[in-house]
């Protein structure tokens, strides 16, 4: 069935689990985390971001994943995630996703307040949640396009201004930097859970983990205790499909479709493993 943030989040934060939000870029991806939400009766976030689109469009995931969402028999959450541009938030809303998130992160934080807030408007006249970003998470392969801060820490979520960033915007659920990043970790992360403390005490609304895949399980444990709803997750499920490939063709298999049901496989494996840690099975 088909759902939004606030369907899923209000009581992930009441109850001191959360909700995680797979991307999935085709139909192996939604089956495997599908399939695993359903076996564990748990709610979950699908859908795809702004750097996946090359790898399939909004219209194309849209037709794809929003009827898989409403047969599904647990609360299924369409999100778009880290649209970058107005113009995809948009056609992500006109496709049907009943959720996205507005990056504006990079901008300043004016701005940044302004942009979210018209949005806002919009995606709840959709009857769609909107989640945004304060602070800045970043890329943790680092690249030409990004370096790596000098000092990270330089780019954490306040939570004074966090407080004012959601009376401002009107966002549902509120992505922060408090020491993870987007990718694959070149070294082990440190996060700062005191400020996840802080930043939960200071607003109602549901905080994101964005760069979930590499942390180790106590990571997730802790932060989720100390307030965060929502950890987004793609790496782990990306790289456990190409696993589940690379069993078929050791098995001897070397049609394709003999490779999907290994892939499925492990990737709703890889998503029952999170399901379970962050505590949200039994929830749906």
């Amino acid at each position: 069935m088909l759902a939004t943030l606030n369907d899923v989040l209000a009581p992930a934060k009441a109850g001191k689990y959360a909700v995680g939000l797979f991307n999935t870029v085709n139909l192996e991806m939604a089956r495997g985390v599908l399939e695993a939400a359903e076996t564990l009766h748990s709610p979950v976030i699908i859908g795809t971001a702004e750097v996946l689109l090359p790898y399939g469009s909004l219209r194309e995931l849209a037709d794809l994943l929003r009827p898989m969402a409403e047969r599904a028999t647990v609360p299924v959450v369409l999100h778009y995630d880290h649209g970058l541009t107005f113009e995809n938030c948009m056609l992500a809303l006109k496709c049907g996703f009943t959720s996205l998130m507005y990056d504006c992160s990079t901008c300043a934080y004016a701005e940044n307040a302004t942009r979210v807030a018209a949005l806002a408007e919009i995606a709840h006249a959709f009857g769609a949640s909107i989640e945004a970003e304060l602070g800045h998470v970043g890329n943790a392969e680092g690249g030409a396009e990004e370096e790596e801060p000098l000092n990270p820490a330089d780019f954490y979520t306040d939570p004074a201004q966090a407080k004012d960033y959601i009376a401002r915007t009107g966002a549902d659920a509120l992505a922060i930097a408090v020491g993870t990043a987007h990718g694959a970790y070149k070294l082990p992360p440190k996060l700062d859970f005191d400020l996840i403390v802080s930043i939960a005490a200071s607003i109602p609304t549901p905080l994101v983990l964005h760069g979930g895949s590499g942390l180790t399980d106590a990571d997730f444990r802790r932060a989720i205790a100390c307030g965060i709803s929502k950890v987004n997750i793609f790496t782990d499920i990306n790289n456990a499909g190409v696993l589940g490939m690379q069993m078929g063709l050791a098995a001897g298999k070397r049609s394709v479709t003999d490779l999907i049901p290994y892939q499925v496989r492990a990737i709703r494996e890889a998503t029952e493993v999170k399901i379970s840690l962050f505590g949200s099975a039994g929830k749906a």
